[in-house]
């Protein structure tokens, strides 16, 4: 599982929040779970797995606390296979702060 906690400035988009992690890269079928939650409304999530769009700028919950499953699960995949990119937009003038739990396997 890859718990990130990060703040997306005004009006920008993260880079891959996954980059560098141990899961980054799948190299066979694997169940892939994205739970997220922001602290306010605004802020869209983009997961490409593989270079297909799962998500493609989708808002996300606004409750503003660590994802609580299965209440905050943004997308299940059964079969995931190849790079996972996932980024969030923040469409807001202020800056936010997003929670992700990816959980793989």
């Amino acid at each position: 599982m890859t718990v990130q906690a990060l703040s997306v400035a005004a009006n920008s988009v993260s880079a891959n929040v996954l980059a560098g992690q141990l899961y980054e890269f799948i190299n066979r079928p694997t169940p892939v779970l994205l739970a997220a939650t922001s602290s306010a409304a605004g802020i869209n999530a983009t997961f490409l797995v593989g270079g297909v769009a799962i998500l493609n700028d989708q808002p996300i919950s606004q409750a503003n606390r660590f994802p609580v499953l299965p209440d905050d699960v943004v997308t299940a995949l059964r079969r995931a296979r190849g790079r996972l990119v996932l980024t969030f937009r923040n469409t807001t003038a202020g800056a936010l702060t997003v929670n992700a739990s990816v959980d793989v396997g």
